[in-house]
């Protein structure tokens, strides 16, 4: 079924989606479905999960660097096959309580490769600010308007089943996302998620941006001389 969904997202976009639709592509009745999701949002999560899931999975004994970028450059060319997952994730992010599932398995997978790569929790919070939703192959910010994913609400979001995980199943599921809200510290107040400081992440961001260009401004004065 969810297959079946992201074929007709894929072809006609993700608002032009139905039940109705699934149902003839599936060729069964539509109340058929409801077995499988309860609604529509139901139904863009497991989407979303579906396509995150084809993301590659790290390369055995690469170090963090290049882990992560082949992962981002995964990420970018699953959106490139499915252009309506961005816009899904970013909405249904700030919709839910938490990221789906598959989201919250990749980013504490993201997590554990920057923590193996000697990052500090502190820098790790930092660094996943500064790639933000590149993490997920596109550009917008990943946390805005969106709890800290390992601290979910105790009542559920409309989407969300009765039975969503307690904290502790959270943290036991996602652990390197739970050291993370554990260690960072808060603002409540921010723009880019709870427990964060604009400001500082927007100086951090620009900082290592600029640091950046001017390593590559150097490198390619050093070659003009050469």
């Amino acid at each position: 079924m969810l297959s079946a969904a992201v074929t007709l997202a894929d072809e006609g976009g993700a608002d032009a989606l139905s039940m109705r639709k699934i149902a003839q592509r599936l060729d069964v009745v539509p109340m058929a479905l409801y077995k499988h999701v309860a609604n529509k949002d139901e139904l863009l999560d497991g989407m979303i999960d579906t396509v995150v899931g084809e993301i590659d999975p790290p390369v055995e004994g690469a170090d963090w660097r290049t882990t992560v970028r082949l992962r981002v450059l995964s990420a970018r060319r699953m959106l490139l096959r499915h252009p309506w997952a961005s816009a899904v994730i970013e909405t249904r992010m700030k919709e839910r309580a938490a990221p789906t599932p598959a989201v919250m398995a990749y980013l504490d997978g993201m997590i554990g490769v920057f923590r193996a790569g000697g990052f500090s929790l502190d820098l790790v919070h930092h660094a996943m600010h500064v790639m933000g939703s590149r993490l997920l192959g596109f550009s917008q910010e990943l946390f805005v308007d969106s709890p800290t994913p390992a601290a979910p609400t105790s009542s559920p979001s409309p989407a969300a089943p009765a039975s969503s995980p307690t904290p502790e199943e959270m943290a036991a599921r996602y652990p390197n996302i739970a050291d993370l809200a554990q260690a960072v510290a808060h603002d409540s107040g921010s723009v880019v998620g709870s427990g964060c400081d604009d400001q500082f992440e927007f100086e951090f961001a620009l900082d290592l941006t600029l640091d950046g260009l001017e390593r590559l401004r150097g490198a390619a004065a050093a070659d003009r001389r050469r």
